[in-house]
């Protein structure tokens, strides 16, 4: 006769838990909003000098800015680039201004090659603390006028890069439980573009790539995995990749200057930021124009007259 009582107590009773571990759970988020906010104002940079900092496509554009402001800051460069020559004028310029730096000939889509020249770089320079996977290509014209080819080439340069990248230097850093990988996304990342499709895919896979690794080590290593992770996502950068932006309002929306971007890009990852726009701005007007329907955002789309021209 006590057993539907008992059954009665302990449905109560887990209600109860329930209720508490939800009461639990929303002040959890409220402090970790909190704390998100006031990081996001107060943040330091942290100094870099001693860390090993190695980019990929440093001959050239981005990579080179960032090579060489990183170096500035005293950090130890390790120049990856397909282009030879470039890398070394790289290479050069830092070494001439009395800093450190170290050059490699990579294609950064030979899981070979960059295993082989990972495992030389630990051994001939250090550990890598900071890895920067900004080497990209953008073919610009209409979907099918894209070569198979092209689109391949795309994908290995953008995406598939970046995990052979970390194979070559992911298992360091989760033995020293130390290091900052730094992933080079796009607003082509965040927003589907004409004439940008393979592309479009290529950024949006490099956003997912690198907010899952991160939840993955974060819970391997039980919360405690001190890897850190920066996904960057640059309005249209002066470096040549893009040769025909179009916008209505030009003024308002300029290509963003290299020495900014890097800048930009330096300042996130020395704050510990997870996603970054550039311009900053960019990042919180996508984010309300998700709280609306696709619809309401193509007329936004329209009215701005915001795309890329066809380079065929």
């Amino acid at each position: 006769m006590a057993q539907p009582t008992e059954n009665i107590f302990g449905t109560v009773f887990n209600i109860f838990c329930l209720i508490f571990e939800i009461l639990l759970i929303v002040v959890k988020f409220l402090v970790a909003v909190s704390q998100a906010i006031y990081e996001t104002f107060t943040a330091e940079e942290r100094s870099v000098e001693g860390d090993i900092v190695l980019i990929t496509g440093a001959g050239h554009g981005i990579g080179k800015e960032l090579a060489l402001q990183y170096s500035a800051l005293g950090a130890t460069i390790v120049c990856w680039d397909i282009n030879e020559q470039l890398n070394l004028d790289t290479v050069n310029l830092i070494k001439s201004k009395g800093k450190k730096a170290f050059g490699y000939t990579v294609d950064v889509t030979n899981r070979e090659k960059v295993l082989e020249t990972g495992a030389k770089v630990l051994r001939e320079v250090g550990d890598v603390t900071i890895l920067l996977n900004n080497a990209g290509v953008m073919p610009q014209h209409e979907f099918l006028k894209h070569t198979e080819n092209e689109i391949r080439k795309i994908f290995e340069i953008n995406v598939l890069a970046h995990f052979w990248m970390f194979q070559a230097f992911l298992p360091k850093m989760i033995e020293n439980n130390k290091g900052h990988i730094v992933g080079l996304s796009s607003m082509a990342g965040l927003m589907g573009l004409r004439n940008l499709v393979p592309y479009c895919g290529s950024k949006y896979a490099v956003r997912g790539i690198q907010e899952a690794l991160s939840e993955e080590l974060r819970a391997s290593s039980n919360g405690n995995s001190k890897i850190k992770f920066t996904t960057v996502f640059p309005y249209m950068v002066d470096t040549g990749l893009c040769k025909t932006v179009k916008i209505r309002f030009d003024n308002f929306m300029k290509l963003v200057n290299v020495s900014e971007a890097a800048a930009a890009i330096i300042s996130a990852q020395r704050k510990g930021l997870e996603e970054i726009t550039i311009p900053r701005y960019l990042f919180h007007v996508m984010r309300v124009g998700r709280l609306f329907p696709n619809v309401s955002m193509k007329v936004v789309k329209d009215f701005m007259e915001a795309f890329v021209e066809s380079d065929q």
